[in-house]
C-alpha cells in the first residue's frame, strides 16, 4: 500500500499572551486514531517534523478525564508507545510529496507555536492542495494554514470550507482568555470559512481535496474520509 505523510508539531510549548511557556505538543487522539485506521488499511506512516526533531506528545491528552476514563487512557497510551515512527522523523525540507498518497496534520496546540508561521510546511500544504491529493487537517493543526501563504499574500486556503478548533471550545478548555490570538478568528480573517459545529462532537468537513476536523473526537472519522479518498 502507499504512504501517508504525519506532519506533526516540533514544539514542547505554546506561548501564551503574558509570555508564559504552556506545556504541550501534539495531541495523542489525534496521532493515534488516524494511525490505527491508516495502519489497519495497510497503509505506511511517515512522520515529519520542523527540524526533524522527535514530536511530544502533551501530557494533558493521556489525561482520563480527557479520554473518558482511565482504561481508554491506558489504550491512547500504549497505543502512542507502539508508535515507533514518531521516534524516526523526517525534516519538512526533506519531503518529498511524489512520495505519498495523503498528507495529514494532528493538533494539540503545538501547531499553534510553530507551523502556524513555519514557511516549509506552508509549501507543503499548496503542494499538496494543488496535487489533488487528499490533505487532512484535525483540532489545532489548522492553525498550519496560516502559513500557506502565496505570492501575493493572499492565503491558499482562502474560500476553503474548514472545521477547526472553534473559539467556543477554547473557551471551555480554559484558554481562550490566555491565547494571543484564536485559531477560528484567525481563519476567518484569512478568509477561510470555518464551519462551527457542536463543541467536542465529532465534525468533519470536506472541500474538494481537504479534509478536515474540529476536535479530538474528530480524527477517527477524519482519516475514514480520506481513506474513502484513497480507495
Amino acid at each position: 500500500m502507499s504512504k501517508i505523510l504525519f506532519v506533526m508539531t516540533g514544539v514542547d510549548h505554546w506561548t501564551l499572551a503574558d509570555g508564559t511557556k504552556h506545556p504541550t505538543g501534539f495531541w495523542a487522539e489525534e496521532a493515534v486514531a488516524p494511525y490505527e485506521v491508516f495502519k489497519a488499511a495497510g497503509h505506511e506512516i511517515v512522520v515529519a517534523t520542523p527540524d526533524g526533531v522527535v514530536p511530544t506528545v502533551d501530557k494533558g491528552s493521556l489525561a482520563p478525564e480527557v479520554n473518558g476514563g482511565q482504561e481508554r487512557a491506558d489504550k491512547i497510551a500504549a497505543a502512542l508507545a507502539s508508535i515507533t515512527e514518531l521516534h524516526h522523523p523526517i525534516t519538512l525540507e526533506d519531503v518529498d510529496l511524489d512520495d505519498y498518497a495523503a498528507v495529514f496534520y494532528p493538533g494539540g496546540h503545538g501547531p499553534m507555536e510553530d507551523l502556524a508561521v513555519d514557511s516549509t510546511s506552508g509549501r507543503i500544504l499548496i503542494d499538496t492542495l494543488d496535487s489533488g491529493k487528499p490533505l487532512a487537517v484535525v483540532c489545532h493543526a489548522p492553525a498550519a494554514l496560516l502559513a500557506a501563504e502565496k505570492a501575493d499574500g493572499s492565503n491558499a486556503f482562502a474560500g476553503y470550507r474548514v472545521a477547526a478548533f472553534t473559539n467556543a471550545e477554547e473557551s471551555q478548555a480554559g484558554f481562550a482568555d490566555k491565547a494571543k490570538w484564536l485559531l477560528e478568528t484567525r481563519l476567518v480573517e484569512a478568509g477561510v470559512q470555518v464551519q462551527v459545529g457542536e463543541p467536542w462532537a465529532p465534525n468533519v468537513v470536506v472541500d474538494r481535496n481537504l479534509v478536515t476536523g474540529q476536535n479530538p473526537s474528530s480524527s477517527a472519522p477524519l482519516a475514514v474520509e480520506v481513506l474513502k479518498r484513497l480507495a
